[in-house]
């Protein structure tokens, strides 16, 4: 696998994980007892620490895109075990 498909296919992964993790921990103003401003959204975020989501984005992107290596060098499930591509054949009795 060439250097920049590895750096593609990480990045998928990360903005994946990005999303994944995105809700953990957000905790609204109302949970955390601060007064709202005017014209506020209900679900705004009154914790929003992009710094935490990205570290762990990192992690569990790391651990994924590292699942995902060792299976393509490995070759543990590939399109033959999904039988995605090939159906299994119905038999006449």
């Amino acid at each position: 696998m060439k250097l920049t498909s590895i750096l593609a296919i990480y990045a998928l992964f990360w903005v994946m994980s990005a999303f994944l993790v995105l809700p953990f921990g957000v905790r609204t103003h109302e949970e955390e007892g601060i007064a709202k401003v005017p014209g506020q959204a209900d679900s705004a975020p009154a914790n929003f620490r992009p710094g935490r989501i990205v570290m762990r984005a990192t992690v569990v992107s790391l651990v994924l895109f590292g699942l995902y290596y060792a299976n393509y060098v490995n070759g543990w499930v590939g399109p033959e075990q999904l039988e995605l591509f090939h159906p299994p054949v119905a038999q006449n009795r």
